[in-house]
């Protein structure tokens, strides 16, 4: 592409068809809980964990089945049996002397009073049952459930650490814009300062006061000026666009220029607040998740009780007569020898208590750590933005100074240039340190757990 159509390109892209509008901290903030992508998935896999409590309570409570099946045999086969006996006289002995029985031949027989036939397999075989199971007694299931709802609570301090995390990078993307946009201000105050420097050269240049080169040296500085003026609206640009992007919405808006984060007195609140942290809370309840998690395989080795109903229907009768049956059964099982099974979990659970309570003494020391260090960082900050201040009122009084004795012809455009060039340096470190020290806020803020912007829904 052609380089000037390249500036072109950029410049009709600088100058916006219509006022963006101005996006405020709070709007900001509230935007984020709403449209952000990763904040809608950090709730999604919330509300996968917070299932967890229903699936634990599905092994206590009742469960009911049912089924049918069709079966087509081979062959079919059945058995006729006398339902009722009557004893007759037939007419002759019913059977032949035998001196190993007893008694004599006799005209009288049992005969039966009537048949029943019942089939023993149906060529086609239908059958349905519905069977009901229900724990009566199962300590290692309440653990589980007491369990399960520990790690909801884990989960829900989790995501809220995440969230904090997500809105804090967001936060300081809105304060960094907010100093660039800062940065492109003092640059546009510097190309007028140099615009109109480079007018004065020019009528010295043009009356004979000046020699040619400070009118090109006048015109340098301009040319510079206008280029980091370019470079700083770009970073702004830019900076927009990545908070668009976290914001999931087009880089229509500007932003405005934040209060510094105000701090609570004394760091003793502080460290206070810090033990309140989602993740250093997170930390302690898992340490109680994991004593719950040891209790279970504790009560793995008590007995268990069950209750289970079966009610059964098929087209073959058998022997009852009757095509339904039913029957309950109350079950005790007790599991005296598993191979080690239990032991060697109990091993493994001490290990895991363990565990957590290393770790959440390591979250408690970090959090503890970033207060101090974020209140060191920010007493520097400080520091730093009050000597900025302090040579930026030197640096003006000096441009202002020099800028006379030019007019009056005893300072060189050299001395000019320096001073306009301290001036600028000045102001852009001003603003700079500015900007560091609301970042050093926000993050002691965020490191005593106290930048908790209210959740989508819930107030202040």
């Amino acid at each position: 592409m052609n380089p000037l159509a390249l500036v072109a390109l950029v410049a009709l892209a600088a100058e916006p068809g219509a006022a963006p509008r101005t996006l405020t901290f709070q709007d900001m903030l509230v935007h984020m809980e709403s449209q952000n992508l990763e904040l809608q998935a950090a709730r999604a896999r919330l509300s996968q964990a917070q299932e967890l409590t229903s699936k634990a309570w599905s092994g206590y409570l009742p469960q009911i089945s049912a089924g049918g099946f069709f079966t087509r045999n081979n062959i079919g086969a059945e058995i006729t049996l006398p339902t009722g006996y009557v004893i007759r006289d037939v007419g002759q002995p019913t059977s032949q002397p035998d001196p190993n029985v007893p008694g004599a031949p006799t005209n009288l027989s049992i005969v039966p009073s009537g048949l029943i036939t019942a089939p023993i397999q149906k060529l086609n075989q239908i059958g349905a049952q519905v069977q009901l199971n229900q724990a009566l007694f199962a300590p290692a299931l309440c653990m589980a459930i007491k369990s399960a709802r520990i790690a909801e609570d884990v989960a829900s301090l989790s995501t809220e650490a995440v969230r904090r995390e997500i809105l804090f990078g967001a936060a300081q993307l809105y304060f960094a814009a907010a100093g660039l946009k800062q940065a492109v201000s003092v640059q546009e105050r510097l190309l007028d300062v140099f615009t109109a420097r480079e007018k004065d050269a020019q009528l010295s240049f043009d009356a004979g006061a000046q020699p040619k080169i400070a009118l090109l040296r006048a015109q340098i500085d301009k040319t510079r000026t206008e280029q980091d003026l370019v470079r700083a609206r770009n970073a702004y640009q830019s900076t927009i666009q990545a908070l668009a992007t976290l914001l999931n919405e087009p880089a229509d808006f500007n932003v405005e220029v934040p209060a510094e984060p105000v701090l609570p007195a004394g760091i003793e609140e502080l460290e206070k607040a810090m033990l309140k942290r989602p993740d250093v809370v997170a930390a302690q309840r898992t340490i109680e998740l994991a004593e719950t998690g040891r209790s279970q395989v504790k009560w793995s080795y008590a007995p268990s009780l069950g209750l289970s109903a079966i009610y059964r229907w098929a087209n073959v009768t058998g022997f009852t007569g009757s095509n339904t049956s039913w029957a309950i059964t109350l079950g005790l099982q007790w599991v005296l020898w598993d191979g080690g099974l239990r032991e060697a979990q109990l091993r493994e659970s001490n290990a895991k208590i363990a565990e957590a309570k290393a770790n959440a003494g390591v979250a408690e020391n970090r959090a503890r750590d970033e207060v101090r260090r974020g209140l060191l960082d920010l007493a520097s900050a400080r520091a730093n933005r009050i000597k900025a201040e302090q040579q930026l009122q030197l640096a003006r009084e000096s441009q202002r100074l020099v800028d006379v004795s030019f007019k009056a012809g005893t300072t060189t455009y050299l001395e000019v240039t320096d001073a306009n060039t301290s001036l600028a340096t000045a102001e852009m470190g001003f603003v700079g340190e500015t900007l560091n020290a609301s970042l050093a806020a926000l993050r002691v803020i965020k490191a005593a757990g106290l930048f908790a912007p209210p959740a989508q829904g819930q107030q202040q």
